[in-house]
């Protein structure tokens, strides 16, 4: 019996999930498919009748990335899960290589290329800023990730993840729908003392930002706000609020620039009333960050300023409670 499911979330992507499959087709190792559509309507599920080893799991409206793996999740009955974006393609021997990589790990991530060769991701990175960032991202790939490493966290793009453990540090978190929730779940299994690996060998071809545009409006909302939100539930409370009160301090720079009509760098990460909605949404969503945080704290065994000291090379004062 298969001791892995392979979770892939959708959503109007039907020709990338196409090649998506057929990479799966081609694994080594034995597996079961689970593929959650989040309530496509451009014939991916005439696309999946073609593929009748998938399970499939409908939802009746988009959930995200982060709501569909959670809705998954919920339905996984092997020890781990494997997580594959619909837009990547992974090579035969990539679970195989997952899996070989799994001892002592809660968590282990992909060697993920670009369509041009150059490295994707490696893992995720920590930033002194307390923004998650690709490791590797545009960098040849070269000897230095050929190599097996422990990283901070996985992408959730291509890894493998040990289900009991992903459950204990409680799954996924849904109110992210995109962006974040990987950086956010590595957090926690940090925080619970569990370590992620990266495996060279489990290789994907990722066709980066193929079903979501991260120069888009959209991206910059869920990537902001998720940021703030992961910071409330993962990191030392006065990191947290500091890194907060950059953000409200940057806003009103910009909007003092603004009504002084002067220039604006373009990117949607700088337009004031994209923030503004990004605040709003935060301060929606803070009483449930505020008790999942508290939550997060109940099953750490590792200090939040350790961790944040760790990863980020960054001195973060205690600050005293979860």
């Amino acid at each position: 019996m298969a001791d892995v499911t392979v979770l892939v979330v959708t959503w109007r992507a039907r020709d990338l999930l196409a090649a998506c499959l057929a990479g799966l087709r081609a694994q080594t190792v034995p597996h079961r498919l689970l593929v959650v559509d989040n309530a496509s309507t451009d014939g991916t599920a005439e696309l999946l009748a073609g593929f009748p080893e998938a399970r499939v799991l409908r939802l009746p409206a988009n959930r995200g990335f982060a709501g569909g793996v959670a809705a998954g999740l919920a339905e996984v009955r092997t020890p781990w899960v494997a997580l594959l974006n619909d837009d990547a393609v992974a090579e035969p021997g990539w679970l195989a290589g997952l899996l070989a990589a799994a001892g002592g790990h809660a968590a282990v991530t992909s060697r993920m290329l670009l369509p041009s060769g150059a490295v994707n991701n490696a893992g995720v990175v920590l930033r002194p800023d307390g923004y998650g960032a690709d490791r590797g991202l545009g960098e040849p790939d070269g000897p230095a990730y050929r190599e097996p490493a422990e990283v901070f966290g996985f992408s959730g793009g291509a890894a493998l993840l040990s289900v009991a453990e992903l459950r204990a540090v409680g799954g996924f978190p849904a109110p992210f729908f995109l962006y974040y929730e990987d950086t956010d779940t590595s957090w926690r299994l940090r925080l619970a003392g569990r370590s992620v690996g990266y495996a060279p060998d489990a290789v994907v071809s990722h066709a980066h930002s193929a079903s979501a545009d991260r120069t888009s409006a959209l991206f910059s909302f869920h990537n902001e706000r998720n940021r703030l939100l992961t910071l409330t539930r993962c990191a030392p409370a006065g990191y947290a609020a500091g890194r907060l009160g950059r953000f409200l301090l940057t806003t009103a720079s910009l909007g003092a620039k603004r009504a002084l009509r002067r220039p604006l760098p373009p990117a949607p990460h700088f337009r004031v009333g994209l923030r503004l909605r990004v605040l709003a949404s935060y301060l929606r969503l803070l009483p449930w960050a505020v008790r999942t945080r508290r939550a997060v704290g109940r099953r750490s065994t590792v200090d939040r300023a350790a961790v944040l000291a760790r990863w980020a090379g960054t001195e973060a004062e205690p600050a005293g409670g979860g």
